[in-house]
């Protein structure tokens, strides 16, 4: 039976040796995988010429699978292909085609050659679902390419960094290390468990104090997004303590070890939280504003003052008060994302609470903006500039799925179930607004909250 194609092209505004090397880089497949569709890479030979292989575990509605590509017909800067060695799929055959459209533009075409399993009935029960899913997953594929590349090109004239992050197994982490490796940069992860130290990751334990200071050589950037996870389980005395804990231990090891670098990192890059400036009902924030007076408030703010230390050791050091970071792979858009597509979508209390809310590539870029905006420093709020209140949030995210969430949650069902978590983070209004970003020319990828829902949930 011939093969199903199917085929996309885009313009991209760089020359074609920066597309095709961005997809022989580490982490290409990573960032390239739809957050609502998400893979996991159980083994690969993190490269594109012939023979290497990557061994995926992917999700096809409730069920798993497991697919081992192979590339080949490898043409530097003209194409390479991914070929199915075994998978779902009767025959696949991706092949990825450069060309150059001129000195500063060039097009990138991907052209798929399939067929279903089952002897035509694939075609038949699967087909128009398979061509469906391709679209918008190549249409996401593009325009994350895009973006990339053009944020990329605007620091090309400068050298790669070498970049030291903790916590890079976390939601934020785990984007934010193959966006930065795919655009040349080097990155090391700074990880607990000794068996998995090598090249690219490096023993430490913030417990007790140790890290492994002999393979790591001079860093350009550290950034430092490592904590216990405020939002499991219940705030009891010791989940508090570890909450606190793991932030300043953690915090206080990084600063010992970048005293003892003989040339010192360009900037220290330290995560914080808009829980920062506590409940504040429909008061607008800003960076100037003071702390709020609650335990999570506290945290931030006890967190802020051991990063800011890193300054006493002429490290230029930013505060990222992260916001709501709204992505299907974690966080609340994960937990809520479920119910409302069946129906069980409902708001939280009286829904008047603000959410300031950021969408992941926000929250990629705008790092990637601190570390090369030298004049910023302290604390800098990553959050769109458009907050919302849980009412609004709700009705935005039933009308994409077309369902609807008219119920509410009460508030002392919240508070019952999830103690002081419930009162400080689910029912706590916060409505900041990104002063530092929006006056150093940042510009936002995304800040129409029902187009990135959108865009993050494959309806796009």
């Amino acid at each position: 039976m011939k093969p199903k194609v199917f085929q996309k092209s885009t313009i991209v505004d760089v020359p074609v040796s920066s597309v095709f090397n961005w997809h022989e880089r580490p982490g290409a497949l990573n960032r390239m995988a739809p957050p609502w569709d998400p893979l996991i890479v159980i083994s690969s030979d993190e490269s594109i010429l012939p023979g290497a292989q990557s061994l995926l575990k992917m999700k096809l509605g409730p069920f798993s699978y497991k697919w081992l590509a192979e590339h080949q017909n490898y043409i530097i800067n003209q194409q390479f292909q991914d070929q199915q060695v075994k998978g779902p799929l009767a025959y696949w055959c991706h092949t990825h085609l450069f060309d150059e459209v001129n000195d500063s533009q060039s097009r990138l075409t991907d052209k798929i050659e399939y067929r279903l399993p089952g002897f035509g009935m694939g075609d038949f029960i699967m087909g128009n679902n398979i061509k469906e899913k391709l679209n918008r997953i190549f249409r996401y594929r593009h325009r994350v390419l895009k973006r990339d590349l053009m944020l990329h090109q605007q620091f090309s004239d400068q050298k790669p960094l070498k970049i030291l992050i903790s916590g890079g197994g976390g939601i934020i982490g785990s984007a934010l290390i193959p966006f930065l490796t795919t655009g040349g940069h080097q990155v090391i992860r700074l990880v607990r468990n000794q068996a998995q130290a090598n090249k690219k990751q490096i023993f430490w334990d913030p417990i007790k104090g140790e890290i492994d200071k002999a393979n790591i050589g001079d860093i350009d950037v550290v950034i430092h997004l490592a904590g216990e996870n405020i939002g499991e389980g219940r705030w009891t005395p010791l989940k508090k303590k570890r909450i606190l804990d793991s932030r300043i231990n953690s915090t206080k090891l990084l600063l010992d070890f970048m005293k003892e670098l003989p040339s010192k990192p360009r900037v220290f890059l330290s995560a914080s939280a808009i829980g920062y400036y506590g409940n504040r009902q429909d008061q607008f924030l800003t960076e100037e504003d003071h702390s709020g007076n609650d335990f999570i408030s506290e945290v931030c703010h006890l967190w802020e003052t051991e990063a800011m230390k890193a300054e006493n050791i002429s490290i230029r050091t930013c505060l990222l008060r992260i916001g709501v970071v709204l992505t299907p792979l974690g966080g609340a858009l994960a937990r809520l994302h479920g119910m409302f597509k069946i129906g069980l979508g409902a708001k939280l209390g009286q829904g008047d609470q603000y959410l300031s809310w950021i969408g992941m590539d926000d929250v990629l870029s705008s790092i990637y903006h601190l570390i090369y905006h030298e004049d910023i420093n302290g604390p800098v709020n990553l959050v769109s500039p458009n907050p919302v209140t849980n009412k609004e949030f709700t009705n935005i995210l039933a009308g994409i799925l077309g369902t609807k969430a008219n119920k509410s949650i009460p508030e002392w069902l919240i508070q019952k179930t999830f103690g002081q978590l419930g009162d400080e983070i689910v029912l706590s209004s916060t409505k900041v607004i990104p002063q530092i970003l929006s006056s150093h020319q940042y510009h936002f990828i995304h800040d129409n909250l029902k187009d990135y829902l959108t865009e993050q949930l494959g309806l796009a």
